[in-house]
């Protein structure tokens, strides 16, 4: 398993170039966000493997009226991917802004399936173009993200099966898979098939793994023994120092801890 740490969580009293830096010194690919934000040159003038990064920043997947917008923003963002060398571009079932729901919406229906695993496919197609994998991140209604539609692992993993394009991925997010429905291992084992990459923070908190209920070194192990060799993300915030946070992630996901079944 290959591992990447989100950038705008951890070292954020530093500028971003630098916490790019310190993330990829520190032996870790590196996660985006917004990269309309970002100075690319200078991200890329750092040597670091950028594993994904936001691939849309308009529109709703499952809503007729602006799924056209989520699938036009993708294709513009699509050089700055390919500069960076960025191969997983990550959209979600409908539109946020500023982490909140645009439009919020509670209760799903028919044509918003219909018209996400249609949309999925298109950008399927899209990354199929240029050589890029989208992958829808499941959220948590909880706490984080209400009034996001279809936004459960179970429901996100259903569209990337409706849509059916080897282009399109699931970008596993353990951290709101815990909040909004448990059962980590069983679902990592269902999921195997379709994920483009996970995605790790502890609960309650949203920090690195060792800091909450989630016993991620078990969670690792059966990812381990069900074959998955693709990149883990912390998208956490540092309890403490963001050196250590690093670190304990990394404990988190070794072979050590694999075979010892340290902290499970």
């Amino acid at each position: 398993m290959r591992l990447a740490v989100c950038a705008e969580m951890v070292f954020t009293d530093l500028p971003f170039t630098e916490r790019v830096r310190r993330i990829h010194e520190a032996g870790f690919d590196v996660e985006l966000w917004d990269s309309r934000t970002k100075d690319i040159r200078a991200l890329k003038a750092t040597g670091a493997v950028f594993s994904s990064m936001t691939g849309y920043t308009a529109g709703s997947l499952v809503d007729p009226d602006s799924a056209d917008e989520v699938v036009r923003t993708a294709e513009s963002l699509i050089p700055t991917a390919l500069e960076l060398g960025v191969s997983r571009m990550v959209v979600h079932p409908a539109e946020l802004i500023d982490g909140h729901a645009a439009r919020p919406v509670y209760r799903s229906s028919g044509p918003m399936w219909i018209t996400g695993a249609r949309t999925l496919e298109r950008l399927g197609r899209l990354g199929e173009t240029y050589g890029v994998t989208f992958c829808l991140e499941n959220l948590n209604t909880i706490l984080d993200h209400p009034g996001i539609p279809l936004a459960r692992a179970k429901d996100t993993l259903a569209l990337v099966a409706a849509a059916g394009h080897p282009g399109v991925k699931l970008m596993l997010d353990l951290y709101h898979a815990q909040l909004g429905e448990g059962n980590l291992i069983e679902l990592v084992r269902t999921a195997l098939p379709h994920i483009g990459e996970i995605q790790v923070a502890d609960v309650p908190g949203r920090c690195e793994p060792g800091t909450g209920e989630i016993s991620y070194a078990a969670v690792a192990r059966a990812l381990a023994e069900a074959g998955y060799n693709g990149t883990v993300g912390m998208e956490a915030w540092a309890s403490g120092n963001s050196d250590a946070a690093l670190e304990a992630f990394r404990a988190a996901f070794t072979i050590p801890a694999l075979r010892t079944g340290a902290d499970a």
